[in-house]
């Protein structure tokens, strides 16, 4: 719903109960785009949303926690579908798409689902009387399928889907929009895709957050990202890790800090034990670690960044030090806000990112990443070309 007040808003959460996302008007790239969890968070995100967009109303809707983001790339013609693929985030949604990891084909949606979101996207080509390229973005929640948005427009992951499946998304769009003729034959309709079945591409994304001083290396609703690559493997194991490994992130050696806020610690609690029985040394700050130990998942205490700048007395070793040492190449930060070490958090991400150590603040990324650092072994090299041959070759037979 459109809110124009801070008493809409409020009552607004009220009926549906928080979390709540807001939007402000005509703004790209998620700019100002915040989940509100609280009565507090509504009033800080409400007035910089305000500011954002002055003469228009501010668009909330209530936030579904848990659910999957789907996306659909295609083209089409006088409302009919020609061209599609459809990819999954790594993230559960709330990273905005920008921003977020994709996998082709997708990994964890249902085949109802699927038919679901294809039902949809025919729906609304057909409703708008698309001629060109689209994007529509779904929230996914077991087999209950949701639209997002719409975009009457080429996405950021148009390329990405076109090489992965072999088909050139663009000049598909350009010859329908110049009334150029083309075979049709050959496309991947929505009655008739192109599934790859011996490889997963990963879209990741990379950031320059080392370029931004002082700014919160986390992911939010609005856009951070300012490139992105593309990696292939015969699993998505190794093509996650091959797509990692590709932004400039470097596999831990030695120790890993971890750090997550309480509502994260049952599901979080098998990757720890998955990432020490990889033999890698954990570290963690006091609550974590105090919890990690007593599941048996041998965890080394640090201190808090603000109790060595206050000079406050402890017997950890310090984070900044185990980083400069060498001892720690990896940090683990599933924040939330609410915790009374906010700005500790934010100072541990700024620390990696300022020490050029890689870092993690998702969930699902990290879950993925200890999966795949078990199950992948060896990397190979094998090209796209040699994937989407063994691909042609299992669809001719």
């Amino acid at each position: 719903t459109a809110v124009s007040s801070l008493e809409d808003a409020l009552a607004f959460a009220d009926s549906v109960g928080y979390p709540c996302l807001l939007r402000p008007s005509y703004v790209l790239s998620g700019s100002a785009m915040n989940v509100a969890y609280e009565e507090k968070e509504m009033k800080k995100f409400l007035e910089e949303a305000a500011r954002v967009s002055q003469e228009h109303p501010v668009v909330i809707t209530k936030f579904v926690e848990g659910a999957r983001e789907v996306e659909m790339d295609a083209v089409a013609k006088n409302g009919k579908v020609l061209t599609h693929a459809i990819t999954e985030h790594v993230e559960d949604a709330g990273v905005h798409s920008g921003d977020a990891t994709l996998m082709l084909p997708t990994q964890t949606i249902s085949q109802g689902a699927l038919e679901k979101v294809k039902i949809a996207t025919r729906k609304i080509a057909k409703a708008f009387e698309i001629s060109g390229p689209f994007n529509v973005q779904f929230l996914v929640k077991g087999n209950d399928v949701m639209v997002i948005e719409c975009n009457l427009r080429a996405s950021r992951s148009f390329p990405f889907a076109s090489k992965t499946i072999g088909i050139d998304f663009i000049d598909v769009a350009t010859k329908v929009m110049t009334d150029v003729p083309l075979d049709e034959s050959n496309l991947p309709t929505l009655e008739n895709p192109i599934i790859p079945v011996d490889y997963v591409g990963i879209k990741a994304p990379m950031f320059s957050w080392p370029r931004l001083r002082n700014a919160d290396p986390i992911l939010r609703c609005e856009m951070a990202s300012t490139g992105e690559v593309a990696c292939f493997g015969s699993n998505i194991y190794s093509a996650f890790l091959k797509a990692m490994l590709s932004t400039g992130f470097r596999l831990p050696e030695k120790g890993i800090l971890i750090g997550i806020q309480h509502s994260f610690r049952t599901r979080f609690l098998d990757t720890a034990q998955q990432l020490h029985e990889q033999g890698f040394k954990l570290f963690a700050t006091e609550g974590t670690s105090m919890w990690l130990n007593a599941n048996d998942v041998a965890t080394v205490t640090v201190g808090w960044p603000t109790q060595d700048e206050q000079g406050e007395k402890h017997n950890y070793p310090s984070i900044s030090r185990l980083m400069a040492d060498g001892q720690i190449d990896l940090i683990i930060n599933l924040p939330n806000n609410n915790t009374k070490f906010v700005h500790d958090n934010f100072l541990i991400r700024r620390m990696a990112i300022d020490h050029g150590l890689p870092l993690v603040t998702n969930f699902q990324v990290v879950k993925l990443f200890a999966e795949a650092i078990k199950r992948c072994g060896q990397l190979d090299s094998t090209s796209l070309f040699h994937y989407r041959k063994m691909d042609v070759s299992r669809r001719a037979y």
